[in-house]
């Protein structure tokens, strides 16, 4: 049976390097090619749980890019609104690993092709069939009139009575918090589910009150604040009861993409209308099961080892 729910997120995709040791990146001697990318990582998220999912984006038109898109559209993804263009390399970035599995990135996308996207080339048949949209602050970071495509994205979606999320994904080595409030603050009364980290949410609001969580949420009428917190599990607000659940013991090797994974376990379990503790304890397992693997979704669990996972049916062997 085909799945039944459809999913469309859009925004850059990089090739990612992912050292062959941990330790500071200068000391690496080698790297190995992968592909990432927030937005990205989440579409194969949701292909992978059995969501039909759409990735809309620019590549370069190079090896790079070929690569990408071949990666992408092996994993289920629906590629037909990403397009080559020439003249803009596609995006790297490098990334640096701990021994604690903590990391850092280090990114290289200069005039990447996500730049050449523009509102027009938004249309509402790239809308049609779909039941969620997720935009991420990633996106809006790469370039100020990025903005204007997300706005475009979700008054579609609003005229179209598309459920709308959206995770901040806070990337200050792209932008100031200046900036990045004043674009989250524009485009929060069209979100319907807000996926934010805790750190997030503080730098966001400049307060670590529960309450001022809370009151953000009544501000703009989003339906689901949920606060993803690591190692500490996570919790949603709903309907003005605060639903939370424990983090899965894991032994992490990498934390890249655990958010963009945990997003993807929580959409999922929004739209098969899992019960609140549910929802949340299916996206911390497939976020757990992320950090188990090196690499920007590789981790990415199908839906069958979540499952198993969750409910200790079985050993995952990974």
């Amino acid at each position: 049976m085909p799945p039944s729910f459809s999913v469309f997120t859009i925004g850059d995709a990089l090739i990612t390097f992912n050292p062959s040791q941990t330790g500071p990146m200068r000391y690496v001697p080698q790297f190995e090619r992968k592909v990432g990318g927030a937005e990205l990582n989440f579409a194969i998220g949701c292909s992978r749980l059995g969501l039909r999912s759409k990735w809309v984006s620019r590549l370069g038109k190079d090896e790079f890019g070929r690569y990408i898109y071949n990666f992408v559209r092996g994993e289920g993804v629906n590629t037909e609104d990403v397009h080559f263009v020439e003249g803009y390399p596609t995006s790297l970035n490098f990334k640096e690993i701990r021994e604690d599995g903590s990391g850092k990135t280090f990114y290289y996308r200069y005039q990447s092709p996500i730049l050449t996207l523009a509102p027009n080339d938004i249309t509402e048949e790239m809308l049609e069939g779909i039941n969620l949209v997720h935009i991420t602050g990633v996106f809006l970071a790469v370039d100020p009139k990025n903005l204007e495509i997300a706005k475009r994205v979700l008054e579609i979606a609003k005229q179209k009575h598309i459920t709308v999320s959206m995770d901040p994904n806070i990337r200050l080595k792209l932008w100031t918090i200046e900036e990045a409030r004043k674009a989250y603050f524009e485009l929060f009364p069209y979100v319907d589910i807000l996926l934010t980290g805790l750190d997030e949410i503080k730098l966001i609001l400049d307060s670590s009150s529960e309450e001022d969580f809370v009151n953000l949420a009544k501000r703009y009428n989003i339906d689901q604040l949920v606060i993803k917190d690591g190692a500490n599990g996570s919790r949603v607000y709903y309907r003005g009861i605060w639903f939370q659940k424990e983090a899965f013991a894991v032994k992490p090797v990498d934390t890249v993409g655990a958010g963009d994974g945990f997003d993807a376990g929580y959409i999922y379990g929004y739209l098969h209308d899992l019960h609140m503790e549910e929802r949340l304890a299916f996206a911390n397992g497939v976020g757990a099961l992320v950090t188990t693997v090196s690499g920007d979704n590789e981790g990415l669990p199908y839906l069958e080892e979540v499952w198993s996972f969750i409910r200790n049916e079985a050993v995952i062997e990974r």
